[in-house]
C-alpha cells in the first residue's frame, strides 16, 4: 500500500534499516550457535556480547545486567514470578491498576496463590500518588511493580521517587518497572536509580518482534522461568537467537541520543496537540504531561472501531486503545474516569520518529470527514 499514515507505533513499529541489515547479517553470514566452541560459534558470542553492550551503554548499567529473553512479556514475567521463590521477603505485592497485561496477568496469578496485592489507582491524568505508595509499603513488601510509561494514554510514572522510597521502607522488596513504552524513548540512567528489575522490547524502537530485554541489578537473584541449556547466564535457557539480538543493535544504532530524538519527538506532539485542540468534538484522554510519542483522544457518540475502519480505507492506521486488549472497553480509560460513550469512542495516535506534519494533517482532515459522514446516520 502507498501513502500509509501509520499512527499505531505503541503497538509496534516498522523495522529501521539497520535492523534489517543486522538480522540479514546474522541469518546470512554469521548464523553459528553462539554456545559452540568453534569459530563460528565464537562470531555468533561476539555479536550478541556486542549488542549487550549496546543495551547496556544505553541504559547506562553493566554489560553483566543485561539479559536477553523473546519478549517484554517474557521479560515481565521472569522479573514478577521469580517472587514466589523468595517467600522471606514477604507476600505483599503493590502495582498499579493501569499496567499492561503481562504485569497484571501473573500478579493476579500470584494473589491467588495467597500474595497480598495492592492496587493503586492514578488520578484523573493517570499518575499514581507516591503518597499512596507510602502508605502502603512494609515490612511484608517483597515486590513492588510499575510501569514508567502507560500504553494506552501515556501518563508517566514517578519511577525514581517511587523505586527509592520503596528501598528506604521497604528494603527487602525488589522494585520492576515495566519500561517497555519508554525504552529508546526517554533517556534512562539505571545507574542513578534504585530500581532492581526493568523489561523492555525490540519491536516498540524500530526493532524486530521476537527479541525483548530484562535488566537486573548486579546482586539481584531471581529464578528463571525457563530451565535448560543454562544460557543467559542461567536466568533464560535457549539458544539466543542472534539474528533478532543483532537487530535490537541495530534499532539502538539508529536512535543514536534518546535525548536528541525526545526533543524532536516533542516537535510533532506540540503540533498534533495544536492539531486536535481544532476539533471541537474531541476530549483528551492523556495529560498534557505524557510522553510526546501517544495522544489519546475520545470523540464521544462516535464508537472507535467505526471510526478506525473509516480511517483504515484512507490507509491511515490507529488504535482504539491496546493492541494487547483485543477490542475489549479500556480497564486505563475507566480508572481515569472516562465515561462510558467517551471509552467506546477512544482513538490513541501514537508516534515514532518517521511520522510528520503531513500525517497528523492528514489524520484530523479524515477524522473530521468520518464524523461528518458518519453523523447523517446518527
Amino acid at each position: 500500500m502507498n501513502n500509509i499514515v501509520y499512527l499505531d507505533n505503541s503497538a509496534t513499529t516498522k523495522p529501521c534499516v539497520k535492523a534489517v541489515e543486522y538480522i540479514n547479517n546474522a541469518l546470512c553470514e554469521n548464523w553459528g550457535n553462539p554456545s559452540s566452541l568453534h569459530l563460528m560459534g565464537m562470531n555468533a558470542e561476539i555479536a550478541v556480547s556486542e549488542a549487550r553492550g549496546s543495551v547496556a551503554t544505553f541504559l547506562h548499567c553493566r554489560e553483566d545486567e543485561i539479559f536477553f529473553t523473546s519478549c517484554g512479556t517474557e521479560s515481565n514475567n521472569t522479573a514478577i514470578m521469580s517472587i514466589k521463590y523468595k517467600k522471606h521477603n514477604g507476600k505483599r505485592i503493590i502495582t498499579t491498576a493501569i499496567e499492561h497485561p503481562s504485569v497484571l496477568e501473573p500478579i493476579k496469578a500470584l494473589e491467588k496463590e495467597g500474595y497480598e496485592v495492592i492496587y493503586l489507582h492514578p488520578d484523573k491524568s493517570g499518575v499514581i500518588s507516591l503518597e499512596e505508595l507510602k502508605s502502603n509499603l512494609n515490612s511484608d513488601t517483597c515486590l513492588v511493580s510499575i510501569m514508567l510509561v502507560n500504553n494506552e494514554i501515556g501518563s508517566i510514572q514517578p519511577i525514581i521517587e517511587a523505586a527509592e522510597l520503596t528501598k528506604r521502607i521497604a528494603p527487602n522488596a525488589l522494585f520492576h518497572t515495566d519500561a517497555v513504552q519508554a525504552f529508546g524513548k526517554l533517556p534512562i540512567n539505571l545507574q542513578k536509580t534504585k530500581i532492581d528489575l526493568l523489561s523492555a522490547s525490540g519491536h516498540k524502537i524500530h526493532g524486530p518482534k521476537g527479541i525483548g530485554i530484562l535488566y537486573k541489578r548486579k546482586g539481584v537473584n531471581i529464578s528463571p522461568l525457563l530451565l535448560g541449556g543454562g544460557q543467559e547466564k542461567n536466568l533464560r535457557s535457549g539458544t539466543e537467537c542472534v539474528p533478532l539480538i543483532c537487530g535490537l543493535k541495530g534499532a539502538i544504532d539508529e536512535i543514536g541520543s534518546a535525548e536528541k530524538l525526545y526533543q524532536k519527538q516533542k516537535e510533532l506532539f506540540d503540533y498534533a496537540h495544536c492539531k486536535l485542540c481544532e476539533l471541537d468534538f474531541i476530549k483528551f484522554n492523556s495529560n498534557s504531561e505524557c510522553i510526546p510519542y501517544i495522544i489519546n483522544i475520545s470523540v464521544p457518540g462516535y464508537r472507535s472501531e467505526v471510526l478506525q475502519h473509516f480511517l483504515e480505507r484512507k490507509n491511515i492506521f490507529v488504535s482504539s486503545g491496546s493492541a494487547c486488549a483485543k477490542g475489549e472497553l479500556s480497564y486505563v480509560l475507566r480508572e481515569i474516569e472516562a465515561s462510558a460513550i467517551e471509552i467506546d469512542g477512544a482513538l490513541r495516535l501514537s508516534f515514532s520518529r518517521y511520522n510528520t506534519n503531513d500525517d497528523v494533517d492528514s489524520f484530523c482532515s479524515a477524522l473530521c470527514e468520518a464524523v461528518s459522514v458518519l453523523k447523517k446516520s446518527i
